[in-house]
Order: structure tokens, then C-alpha cells, then sequence
């Protein structure tokens, strides 16, 4: 494991490491009997989920509360934790199941002020423990960018930033400028990178004032009609 993050010029502690050997293992276990993802192999899971969720870590150091709004099977939240003791995490999916799951993987490895909680992104933003409460949103969720930007802007504190993990080849910036306008917020960087021969891309979006309070609109909406 470590010469394959050393390929990749990260360097761990030795708690750091033991952490993500144990992730490992449960992921790998938990993975033969539910499917959490076609990456079979250590080899493939180490680069594709853990150092892809971490190679952040190079353009930017994340504080303050963080969300990692569709989660899936716990990435990029739970690897970020990892190496990030001190920030507090609440990881974000709508499905019961993967939130269980997710959950489960934060308890074996005994991580701190982190959570996994099952709603839908429309609805967190009507509770007052997460409305514009967040100094990061963190995502690597395929979602259109005009709907990620309409569900997750919403929940930043002016001046947080949304980290939205992309392959280069979805970067359309033409698309996102109305949703940008609506939502106050602006493109602040885009840093490039590549994992396995795949060109990937960190889009950086720093919300520069507060966001109306029509948006995001009603479940479904910003899916079947969205902001461009």
C-alpha cells in the first residue's frame, strides 16, 4: 500500500496508513457480499477510491465542517477524514442502505466527529443544523454541474468552497455560468490530475454571497428542469 501512495508522492503516517490498511480490508470483505464497486482488486481500489479521494490534498487543505454530498460508499469523506483528523465530516446519500454501510465503515476504524446521514439534497437545506452551514462541499458524484451546483451552493457559508471531483472531458463551463449567477457563486480554479491513466479534474467554486431562498427548488425540480 504504501509504495503504491508513495507513487503518487503521498505520504502517510504511520496511523495514517494503518487506517487506510483497515479500510481496506472491511471494504474489501464488505465488497464480496454486497457489491459496492466493480474494483475488485487492492490494487484498483487503493489508487481509484482512496488516493483519488485524497489527491486533493495537493491544490487544496480543507478545515471547518465539511460535506460530501453523495457519498456513495463513503469517497472521497472517509479517506479525507482519515487524513484530516481534526475536521468534522457529515457524509450525505438518500439511500438507507449505503448510509448503514458507510456508517459501519466509520465505526470499525473508530473515526471521530464524522457522520453518515440518509436524506435528499433538497431536503437538508430546510434544517437549520446544515443551511449554509458548511465551509467545504466535497463531491465526486457524476451529477450534471448546474444540479450539483443548485443542491450543494445553497448549504456553503459565504466564502466555502465546493471541491467537485470530474473528468476532464465533463468540464463545461458555458453550462454552469446561469446557475453561478443564481446561486452566488464563481469558478475560482480548476486544477488538473491523472489516476490510472485517467484525466481528472478538481473544480473549484467559492460561493461569494448568500443564495436566495427559493433555491434549491421543490424534490425533482432542479433534476427535470436545471438552471442553465
Amino acid at each position: 500500500m504504501q509504495e503504491l501512495f508513495k507513487k503518487y508522492d503521498i505520504n502517510l503516517s504511520e496511523k495514517e496508513t494503518l487506517k487506510f490498511s483497515e479500510f481496506l480490508k472491511y471494504f474489501t470483505e464488505i465488497n464480496s457480499q454486497v457489491n459496492l464497486s466493480a474494483i475488485r482488486d487492492e490494487e484498483g481500489i487503493i489508487e481509484k477510491h482512496f488516493i483519488d479521494s485524497i489527491y486533493l490534498e495537493k491544490f487544496a487543505k480543507i478545515s471547518g465542517r465539511v460535506l460530501d454530498m453523495w457519498t456513495w460508499w463513503g469517497f472521497p469523506g472517509i479517506p479525507l477524514k482519515i487524513v484530516n483528523e481534526d475536521v468534522e465530516f457529515v457524509l450525505v446519500d438518500s439511500i438507507w442502505k449505503k448510509v448503514k454501510i458507510v456508517n459501519d465503515f466509520i465505526a470499525k476504524l473508530d473515526l471521530k466527529n464524522i457522520k453518515a446521514i440518509q436524506t435528499r439534497a433538497e431536503e437538508l437545506w430546510h434544517d437549520k443544523n446544515y443551511r449554509e452551514s458548511f465551509d467545504f462541499v466535497v463531491s465526486r458524484a457524476t451529477a450534471y454541474m448546474p444540479v450539483l451546483l443548485e443542491y450543494v451552493i445553497p448549504l456553503l457559508k459565504v466564502g466555502g468552497t465546493l471541491i467537485a471531483y470530474k473528468l476532464d472531458n465533463n468540464v463545461e463551463f458555458e453550462e454552469w455560468k446561469k446557475a453561478l449567477e443564481l446561486l452566488g457563486a464563481q469558478i475560482e480554479k480548476i486544477e488538473h490530475y491523472e489516476i490510472w491513466d485517467n484525466k481528472r479534474s478538481f473544480v473549484f467554486i467559492k460561493k461569494v454571497k448568500p443564495t436566495a431562498k427559493t433555491y434549491p427548488r421543490d424534490v425533482w425540480v432542479p433534476l427535470k428542469n436545471p438552471l442553465v
